[in-house]
């Protein structure tokens, strides 16, 4: 059901992380990745569309909207990473998150849906194709709010509290 796509770092990948977690910024869904305050060059989704977002100006940086699910999308984060010149990804969120914290970030997720809907605002004037981008990267997480991300997160709070990602059949914890 779930694998550690930590594990897939080499050495030389995880010299590219070096985010601060007191930085963290709040919209970064739970799980190993994760952003500070990075630069504001929009450079993370020409790498990994599928697991990184554009801020909107209030907050105006990169962001981990999906965790990666497979080997080739930690490969991507790694070079949103790479590109991202101020060193603020960050992949140790396991040793960060606690389950509390991650119930908490479920609880308050209305917030998250709220800023979502400014960002749709903003990058839906269509100005250009990276603003075009950053809306289907913005409707990308809406849909996943709204669906599958309950499930990853209750397979995350797994992790934490058992040490592992749990088989398929397996129980889950609940958010709350």
């Amino acid at each position: 059901m779930g694998w550690d796509p930590v594990g897939e770092l080499t050495d030389g990948d995880r010299e590219l992380f070096g985010g601060r977690w007191e930085e963290r910024l709040w919209l970064n869904v739970p799980g190993p990745f994760y952003t500070a305050v990075t630069d504001t060059c929009w450079t993370g989704r020409l790498h990994a569309p599928d697991n990184v977002l554009y801020a909107a100006a209030c907050e105006s940086v990169e962001y981990v909207f999906r965790q990666p699910r497979d080997p080739r999308e930690v490969r991507n984060v790694v070079a949103a990473a790479d590109a991202e010149s101020f060193w603020e990804y960050a992949c140790d969120g396991d040793l960060r998150w606690t389950p509390s914290a991650v119930r908490q970030w479920w609880a308050e997720r209305a917030r998250v849906a709220g800023h979502l809907v400014g960002a749709l605002e903003e990058f839906g004037r269509g100005r250009d194709r990276c603003e075009d981008d950053a809306v289907a990267g913005v409707l990308d997480f809406r849909a996943y709010l709204a669906g599958g991300l309950a499930a990853d997160l209750r397979a995350y709070l797994f992790r934490l509290e058992e040490g592992r990602y749990p088989e398929a059949g397996e129980r889950l914890p609940e958010l709350g």
